[in-house]
C-alpha cells in the first residue's frame, strides 16, 4: 500500500500501516436476582475505578458504565486490556451486589423513562431533546484509531459510509427492550437514529465542509456541544483519532477486539486512498439508510443491501466483501489470519443477538438472556 508519512500527533507517532487503536464500552447494570436493569452505575463506576481510574465513568443514565482501553497498536495488547477492564467492572458490580452485561439495550427493566445523570450539560440536553432521552439506556462499542490530523479523518470517513451496515450485522447484540423481543437484532440502532444529528454522516468534501455544517448545527440550537455530534463516524473532539461508533457494544471482548481490527483495517484502507486524490464513493442517502435498517433487522442472518448498488444479497456476502475489501490493510497490519479466524468463529456461533434469541428460546424466559448475557462478557 502507498507509504503516508509519519507525523507525530500528541504523545505518540502516527504509523500509517499500524496505527494505534482503542476501544469504549458501554455495559448495563443489572440486579442478578430480578434480572432487570438497576440504576446504580455510580456505585459500579466508584468502585471499578480503584482498579481503572479515569478510565471509567458514568454514562447519560444510571443504567450504563462506560469503560475504556487504552491506545495498541497490536491487538494481543488491546484483548488483553478489554479482558482486564471488563473484568475490573464486573468485580466493581458484583461487590455491590450487581452484574454488568455487554447488551446493546436492556433485556428487562423499567427503563422508560431511565433516571438521567444530573449535571448541567445533561440539563441542557434534555430541555434540548426531550423525550428522545426515553430510549438512551442504549449501549454501543466505540472504535477509535489514530490518525496525523482531522483532514483526513473526515475524508477517510467518506471511505467508510458504505461499510457501516455490515459492522451493524456483525455486531448486532439487542433485539430484546425491557422484556419484548423486537425482532431486530439491533434494536439500539432504530433508537438511535432518531436523533437530529446520528446515524451515518454525511459526505464531505473537506474539514472545511464538516466545520461548516457542524457549526450551522450548533448556532440552529441542534447541539448542546461538539459531543453530541453522534455521527456513526466522527473525528474525535478530544483525541487525535476518527471514531467509529456504529455498532452495538460487542457480546464478548473477543468479538470487541475483531471489530477493532475490522475497523483498523477500514480506516487504513480509506487512508490509503485518501493519500492518492480518491474522494470515496457517494452512496444515496435513501440507500444507506435503507441498508442501516435491513442490517439493524436481521443481523448476520437473512439479507442486507449494498448501499453502493442497492442490490439485496445474503448478509454474510456483504460480510465476506468486507473482508476482501481490507485484507491488503489487514496483511499490512498483521490481522489478517486473526480476523479470518474469528469471522469464522462468529459465523458458526451466531451474532451476540442471535445469540441472545437462543438463550430465550430455550425456556421462553428473558431472565435467561441476562444470565447468559452475564456469563459471555469476559469470553
Amino acid at each position: 500500500m502507498t507509504a503516508v508519512t509519519t507525523v507525530t500527533t500528541g504523545p505518540a507517532p502516527f504509523d500509517p500501516a499500524r496505527p494505534l487503536m482503542g476501544v469504549e464500552e458501554e455495559y448495563v447494570v443489572v440486579d442478578p436476582a430480578t434480572r432487570a436493569a438497576a440504576p446504580r452505575a455510580r456505585e459500579v463506576v466508584g468502585r471499578a475505578a480503584g482498579a481503572l481510574g479515569e478510565r471509567t465513568n458514568t454514562e447519560i443514565t444510571l443504567f450504563q458504565v462506560e469503560a475504556k482501553t487504552d491506545p495498541h497498536a497490536g491487538v494481543a495488547g488491546l484483548e488483553e486490556d478489554l479482558r482486564r477492564m471488563r473484568e475490573a467492572v464486573a468485580a466493581a458490580a458484583h461487590e455491590e451486589g450487581l452484574a454488568v452485561v455487554a447488551s446493546g439495550t436492556p433485556v428487562l427493566g423499567d427503563v422508560v423513562p431511565p433516571p438521567i445523570i444530573d449535571g448541567p450539560r445533561y440539563r441542557v440536553g434534555i430541555e434540548n431533546y426531550r423525550a428522545l432521552h426515553d430510549e438512551q439506556s442504549i449501549c454501543a462499542g466505540h472504535v477509535h484509531v489514530h490518525l496525523p490530523d482531522r483532514e483526513r479523518a473526515v475524508l477517510v470517513g467518506n471511505h467508510l459510509r458504505p461499510w457501516l451496515p455490515v459492522l451493524i450485522a456483525l455486531m448486532a447484540n439487542s433485539p430484546f427492550w425491557a422484556g419484548r423481543d423486537t425482532g431486530y437484532a439491533s434494536w439500539r440502532t432504530l433508537c438511535w437514529t432518531k436523533w437530529p444529528v446520528a446515524g451515518p454522516p454525511p459526505y464531505f468534501a473537506s474539514l472545511e465542509e464538516y466545520e461548516r455544517l457542524t457549526g450551522a448545527l450548533a448556532e440552529a440550537g441542534v447541539l448542546v456541544d461538539p459531543g453530541t455530534i453522534f455521527w456513526d463516524v466522527r473525528p474525535s473532539a478530544r483525541l487525535p483519532t476518527i471514531e467509529v461508533r456504529v455498532t452495538d457494544v460487542p457480546a464478548t471482548a473477543a468479538e470487541a477486539a475483531l471489530l477493532a481490527m475490522v475497523v483498523r483495517g477500514l480506516v487504513v484502507t480509506a487512508l490509503e486512498r485518501v493519500e492518492r486524490g480518491d474522494p470515496g464513493p457517494e452512496p444515496s442517502a435513501e440507500l444507506l439508510r435503507a441498508a442501516y435498517w435491513q442490517s439493524a433487522r436481521d443481523g448476520l442472518d437473512g439479507h442486507g443491501i449494498d448501499p453502493l448498488t442497492g442490490v439485496r444479497r445474503p448478509a454474510r456476502d456483504l460480510a465476506d466483501a468486507l473482508l476482501r475489501h481490507v485484507t491488503p490493510a489487514l496483511e499490512e497490519t498483521g490481522d489478517l489470519a486473526e480476523v479470518t479466524a474469528r469471522l469464522k468463529v462468529l459465523y458458526a456461533a451466531g451474532t451476540g443477538a442471535a445469540r441472545q434469541w437462543a438463550a430465550h428460546a430455550r425456556r421462553g424466559r428473558a431472565e435467561d438472556v441476562v444470565d447468559h448475557l452475564v456469563a459471555q462478557l469476559l469470553d
